[in-house]
């Protein structure tokens, strides 16, 4: 799950929505399967049919908005869209500038990737997506990181030599073991506290209407089944 957030609350002194005609839901567009562009060029994956389903629940119009990920939280503050569903995961330093929904996933694990299997997790050098949990979690364990700004990039990374490893969520570096020489290494990490949508502190009212939406997929059953068809850890 993607999480820390570091810094800029300055930028929540004024953006305020109400409830506006349309709900802009803003994402990155390149973290599958959570969200991804697709052929077409627009928004899918297990977030975008989840937030259909929310604004459809919540009985609101929605419209998607793509953000690159180290200015996402930035922009929701600015008011460039009005809330964030992007693999992101609730942790206590975000709380502190945005509010957010309860999860829509557990914690999942996150996990280390390489070329071969006796590579030094805690003193080699490992690759990590900008301004994630993952990231905070490879400084604090004394290896050297080197961030990238998209998760590609690692990955990339690890396969021209560059970093010994990758450390990202299990969720998207699956089907690249999958389909690549990669192979996972170490131990699963469980970092975060799920994810959820987030939110501007000043627009309560707009966050509890996904809130109940979310509330009413765990009690039907219909967001472990989504959660099934992406292949996404963390079911309620």
């Amino acid at each position: 799950m993607k999480s820390l957030f570091l810094g800029t609350a300055a930028l929540a002194l004024t953006a305020t929505m109400g409830l506006a005609d349309t709900v802009r839901l803003g994402t990155e567009g390149a973290y599958p399967p959570y969200n991804f562009l697709n052929d077409a060029g627009e928004v899918d994956g297990f977030e975008r049919e989840l937030g259909d389903e929310l604004c459809k629940r919540a009985e609101l119009t929605c419209e998607w908005v793509t953000n690159d990920w180290d200015s996402i939280i930035p922009n929701l503050l600015s008011g460039n869209y009005d809330a964030i569903i992007a693999g992101m995961s609730i942790t206590d330093e975000r709380k502190e500038v945005v509010n957010f929904t309860q999860g829509y996933t557990r914690p999942s694990p996150s996990a280390y990737a390489a070329l071969s299997d006796d590579v030094d997790l805690e003193g080699g050098v490992i690759a990590a997506q900008a301004s994630t949990i993952q990231s905070s979690h490879v400084a604090s364990t004394g290896a050297t990181l080197v961030e990238f700004p998209n998760p590609d990039e690692t990955v990339a990374a690890v396969n021209a030599g560059e970093v010994d490893a990758v450390m990202a969520d299990k969720d998207f570096l699956i089907p690249i073991v999958n389909e690549t020489e990669l192979q996972f290494v170490g131990e699963d990490v469980f970092l975060g506290d799920g994810i959820g949508m987030a939110f501007r502190q000043s627009d309560d009212e707009l966050r509890n209407k996904f809130d109940a939406a979310i509330a009413s997929m765990k009690e039907d059953g219909s967001l472990n089944a989504l959660l099934d068809k992406w292949e996404i850890e963390g079911k309620f």
